[in-house]
């Protein structure tokens, strides 16, 4: 079994509230489960938020699209990864992010059969990135999530997930997806205003003729009309990840 887990919650820093933020008439959360919905090789998915109050939104946006459900602890947000797989016992977990409404489901279903042909513990399009911003994705098998989720108590590790396998290509085997042509220069991804903006001019341009528009037709489009792209230029890849790291080096004794 293939098991997809999208982390989604409202409390986000710099962009509150955003997985409800409207894209082509419905919040973002319900487009996005939309478009992973039509990956062929995941065989369940569940949104995973927090048990706050605040989220009692995303957990009704997911019933509502046809996702399952899981709260669990906002911060230890391993801990409510694990927690949301562990019923089912899935052979692999595909990790997604709920700032990520453009994802490619043919890109899912390729890092998926990556992995599980390649025999990865982990396997992501975001080792070393040649996709857009935004189409990241993560496949590592239930037994390595589990050791992570035992053993991690680096801040850091707890509250990515996947940061204890990656940090450990010694243990672990890694497998990194990528393509000749570089397309990480371009900006996908909702973190910012101006990202909302960027994902709702996308939207706007192409949901209302074809809902299951494909990356080439953002490519497309971006091709045609440049100034889209300038929208949210400028914005830092995995700027989460690094303000974490930051901040927990300033907090060492020894920084």
């Amino acid at each position: 079994m293939i098991l997809a887990v999208l982390q989604a919650r409202t409390s986000s820093t710099r962009l509150p509230g955003k997985v409800m933020r409207p894209l082509a008439g419905a919040p973002m959360l319900a487009r996005h489960i939309e478009r992973i919905g039509r990956a062929r090789r995941i065989d369940r998915l569940i949104v995973a938020t927090s048990d706050r109050a605040e989220d009692d939104c995303v957990a009704e946006v997911a019933a509502g699209a046809g996702a399952l459900a899981f709260r669990g602890s906002l911060d230890d947000v391993l801990d409510r990864f694990y927690r949301a797989a562990e019923p089912h016992q899935p052979r692999h977990v595909v990790r997604l992010t709920g700032d990520c409404p453009l994802a490619d489901w043919e890109l899912i279903d390729r890092c998926i059969d990556f992995a599980v042909e390649g025999g990865f513990d982990y396997a992501s399009n975001a080792l070393r990135p040649t996709w857009p911003d935004g189409l990241d994705v993560e496949v590592c098998t239930f037994a390595a999530l589990e050791c992570a989720w035992r053993e991690a108590v680096d801040a850091v590790e707890r509250e990515h997930v996947m940061p204890f396998i990656t940090r450990r290509p010694d243990r672990f085997r890694l497998g990194s997806l990528e393509q000749v042509v570089d397309q990480s220069m371009h900006r996908w991804t909702v973190d910012e205003p101006a990202d909302y903006a960027f994902v709702s001019r996308i939207y706007d341009a192409l949901y209302p003729a074809n809902p299951a528009f494909t990356t080439a037709d953002v490519l497309e489009l971006l091709a045609a009309e440049p100034d889209l792209a300038r929208l949210n230029a400028g914005i830092a890849r995995n700027e989460g990840l690094a303000k974490s790291l930051a901040a927990q080096a300033k907090d060492r004794p020894d920084a």
